[in-house]
């Protein structure tokens, strides 16, 4: 064993989709256990193995190493469908196949046919005002487990007690969807068949992963906690109301993966090389002619659970700050350095001015940022292509100028450079993990 932290955890600290899934999957080979602590099956990893891609939403990204036992915490919400449909896909290609390799938190709580209903029928009628979100039934669902209402994945493995009480839920839910929003009710007894066929497959799955992880990491196992999103649409901390249902930071860990804070160590920040964004809400540096396009082209930059084409614009250090700072960032893995090869000159925001006047951080009302004007440096971009280097010094002298500012304006080392979608394509400047 070696001398490095028990437990890493991997945020994203953008809007989401800065190549989570690439970054944990490559940590995983170093991990006995991978935990998910947050979120909904809202998000998508993708990985890319030997040309190969593989998209993830529930099942975290440590999924491909067989060794490595994948766990969903207590803060995630579940779709249970979703997930029968992950684990089949997973399994007809021989992964997670041995009893154990994955466990689901008792705790967490369970998405159903009425939340992604009501959430649809939500987002629709904002019209102009929309959120952006995938319709998925994940605010809906942290609705109900704030408001105590909820089914967990405990009321699941207790089929009897499941179907009285989901029958109940959907008579309720129903009342809403056809007086409030006009849609058209759920048939009650097809639900709860469904449901509960779901629930029969998941129930094996189900166990007291807090008691689990605490004892992994007593005894000295690697720990990499996974998170959903950004840090930018964490529910508290984000551009409300454009943000997700759950704490998306590192301090969540905690509580979504139900352990204590002693076990959170090492905190992995991952942010792309420029920066995108999914759907509506404040974007400072957004690019809404050529070069955006370009960006979006070059970078393959639609969604993995929506397809949606993701707002690209130039690297953005204010939110990075703010993100570094919220979760105590003290590595940082940059990744696709490779999209900016032959851009030209390249931008990087290292402040703000509203109405002029300089500001200091990051507004807190979406629309101040209607009045923010980026404040740039221009760098020196490069023509090379980055996909064949090996180390640092492989990389053209315009590229590393560009990670060392990136460095120096977050005062945070890059530990993992990504130079193309493949697990392989990534230099370990420093190994979080330590000694591996």
């Amino acid at each position: 064993m070696s001398d490095g932290p028990a437990s890493v955890t991997v945020v994203g600290l953008q809007w989401g989709d800065e190549g989570k899934g690439k970054i944990v999957d490559l940590l995983s080979a170093r991990a006995d256990v991978v935990a998910r602590f947050q979120g909904g099956n809202n998000a998508g990893h993708t990985l890319v193995v030997d040309g190969e891609e593989t998209i993830l939403h529930l099942v975290p990204s440590g999924a491909l190493h067989a060794k490595t036992v994948c766990v969903i915490g207590g803060g995630v919400v579940v779709d249970p469908e979703a997930l029968v449909g992950e684990i089949d896909a997973l399994a007809a290609r021989g992964y997670l196949t041995e009893p154990g390799a994955l466990l689901v938190s008792q705790e967490a709580h369970v998405i159903l046919p009425f939340h992604k209903a009501i959430d649809r029928a939500r987002e629709s009628a904002r019209g102009k005002g929309k959120i952006g979100t995938t319709g998925r039934g994940i605010g809906p669902a942290y609705e109900d487990k704030a408001a105590r209402t909820g089914l967990r994945m405990a009321d699941l493995c207790d089929l009897p007690h499941f179907r009285a009480t989901l029958r109940e839920a959907v008579g309720e839910k129903n009342s809403y969807l056809s007086a409030m929003l006009g849609e058209e009710a759920l048939d009650v007894d097809a639900t709860c068949e469904r449901m509960a066929g779901f629930a029969e497959r998941l129930a094996p799955y189900v166990a007291d992963t807090s008691a689990f992880l605490d004892r992994a990491l007593r005894e000295g196992r690697r720990v990499l906690f996974e998170g959903a999103q950004g840090v930018l649409l964490d529910l508290d901390h984000g551009t409300y109301p454009f943000v997700t249902s759950s704490n998306t930071a590192a301090g969540s860990v905690c509580s979504g993966a139900g352990v204590a804070p002693r076990w959170v160590q090492r905190v992995v920040g991952i942010s792309k090389a420029y920066t995108t964004r999914v759907g509506g809400g404040p974007f400072p540096t957004e690019l809404d002619g050529a070069v955006g396009e370009d960006l979006r082209s070059r970078g393959g930059e639609f969604g993995a659970t929506t397809g949606r084409a993701r707002r690209c614009g130039w690297l953005d250090t204010v939110v990075l700050a703010k993100s570094v700072r919220l979760c105590g960032v003290d590595r940082v893995a940059l990744t696709k350095l490779d999209v900016l090869s032959g851009l030209g000159p390249l931008k990087i925001c290292t402040g703000y001015r509203i109405d002029g006047d300089p500001t200091d951080g990051v507004p807190p009302l979406a629309k101040d940022f209607d009045r923010v004007e980026p404040v740039y440096e221009e760098l020196e971009g490069w023509t090379e292509s980055l996909r064949d280097a090996a180390c640092l010094d492989d990389l053209p002298a315009a590229a590393r100028r560009y990670v060392a500012r990136i460095e120096e304006l977050l005062e945070v080392p890059v530990a993992i450079l990504s130079t193309g979608p493949d697990r392989d394509e990534t230099m370990i400047l420093d190994e979080p993990f330590g000694d591996a």
